[in-house]
């Protein structure tokens, strides 16, 4: 493989796959709010968020991890201010104790925290603005869950990025995609240049989706198909994706790897490759290579939709689990096509209202498209065709389809969605 491409492929890995804690969106927030305070020096007196809809969308419904079960926006940004580490970034409030907890709920009984929605055509938009004893500091964060674009003190601007459209400055492009490079990849990479990155996966998402089969969070999706539906593989590789997700969303403390900043789709497209590679008990290379495919698929569907949309992104990465599981058991490029385009033509009406409990279910719904997608085509080259749907000629031409569904097709039902969810707030 050609060096330049395969260098790109590895720093999309490490810049997309990385820890982060509770859900992204009200994390995001705290970050911003936690760096804005820096800059600010001292504790802030009054607070003003501006936050597009999108995230509006993502961060009320959702609980923020470590604060005692308090959900929405204000309770993201007042964990951020009061006890937030900016250095972690999307684990900045990993560590908050009791006496910090106390100070949070102290924080927001003062009222002194506004949110409102930002004039902004872009999905991922906030602004954080603190200010206390005369002095002032913002932070604004655009296109992507750490990329701060501006910082400001007292009217002195310290630092400014351009915003052009959704380009996420500083990222590698993911233009360079396509599903024949990344199984080339994938049978070519050096797992040395790997292993460090899919061992935190591995490790972090099998333990948060541990804990959802373990203990009630949510509405306990995986321990549901667990009672009801049974012990075959299809249904466990469901379960323990759906499960991280029960636990994810409902608060839970443990860091997750996200993918295309998402940490449900970091475990949708993680764990039931590791629960098939388990069963089938393939070797630590062959789970590495798969888990590859898996994320790397992600990824490239998730390109041209944009980070956030109406289109849920467990579509994507049950199909890119889909995607690694056949890679696992033998296939390649001809029968990851297929996998890919049969998954897109199965689960892509399903739409995203936001962060929140039923996330899970949608996971797991994704997860046995992405399955039933491989196992239509392994069990007698079963497929959909061009012109049916969405679905044409060249598994690239479908995903570019999926693309423009859901990131131009979509936006009048994000708008519909934010509308409903925005006169809840009233």
């Amino acid at each position: 493989m050609d060096c330049k491409l395969y260098n790109a492929y590895l720093n999309i890995l490490r810049e997309e796959l990385v820890p982060a804690m509770g859900c992204t969106e009200p994390i995001a927030l705290a970050y911003a709010a936690a760096s804005a305070r820096a800059l600010l020096g001292r504790m802030p007196e009054r607070v003003q968020v501006e936050v597009s809809g999108n995230l509006i969308k993502n961060a009320m419904g959702v609980t923020v991890p470590n604060t005692d079960g308090m959900r929405g926006i204000e309770a993201a940004v007042a964990a951020g201010i009061v006890a937030g580490n900016e250095k972690k970034k999307l684990e900045c409030i990993a560590d908050v104790d009791d006496g910090g907890r106390d100070n949070i709920r102290a924080y927001l009984a003062k009222n002194i925290i506004t949110v409102e929605l930002c004039e902004s055509d872009l999905a991922f938009d906030c602004t954080v603005k603190v200010e206390a004893n005369g002095e002032n500091a913002l932070i604004r964060m655009a296109n992507a869950h750490t990329n701060i674009v501006h910082r400001e003190k007292n009217g002195e601007i310290i630092s400014d990025t351009p915003v052009s459209c959704e380009s996420e400055d500083g990222m590698s492009s993911h233009e360079c995609l396509t599903v024949e490079n990344i199984i080339k990849f994938a049978e070519e990479v050096e797992l040395s240049d790997v292993e460090p990155i899919l061992a935190r996966q591995i490790e972090c998402n099998s333990a948060i989706s541990s804990e959802g089969l373990k203990n009630p969070w949510g509405a306990c999706i995986g321990q549901t198909l667990l009672s009801c539906a049974g012990d075959s593989l299809m249904n466990r590789a469901k379960a323990r994706a759906a499960a991280g997700s029960d636990a994810r969303m409902n608060g839970c403390a443990m860091p997750v790897v996200i993918l295309s900043g998402s940490g449900n789709q970091g475990m949708t497209a993680s764990l039931p490759v590791i629960t098939y590679a388990e069963e089938q008990k393939r070797s630590r290379e062959e789970l590495l290579r798969a888990l590859v495919v898996s994320d790397l698929c992600t990824i490239h569907l998730k390109t041209y939709i944009g980070r956030l949309s109406a289109f849920c992104g467990a579509v994507c990465a049950g199909a890119g689990a889909g995607a690694g599981i056949c890679f696992l058991e033998g296939g390649r490029v001809r029968e990851v096509s297929h996998t890919l385009v049969n998954a897109l033509g199965i689960s892509s009406g399903i739409v995203c209202d936001g962060a929140k409990a039923s996330c899970a279910g949608k996971i797991a719904l994704a997860v046995e498209a992405g399955i039933l997608g491989w196992e239509m085509f392994k069990n007698g080259g079963k497929q959909f065709y061009s012109g049916e749907g969405i679905i044409t000629k060249g598994v690239e031409n479908t995903i570019r389809n999926v693309g423009i569904l859901g990131h131009d097709g979509m936006k009048a039902t994000d708008r519909t969605i934010m509308d409903i969810m925005l006169k809840k707030m009233c």
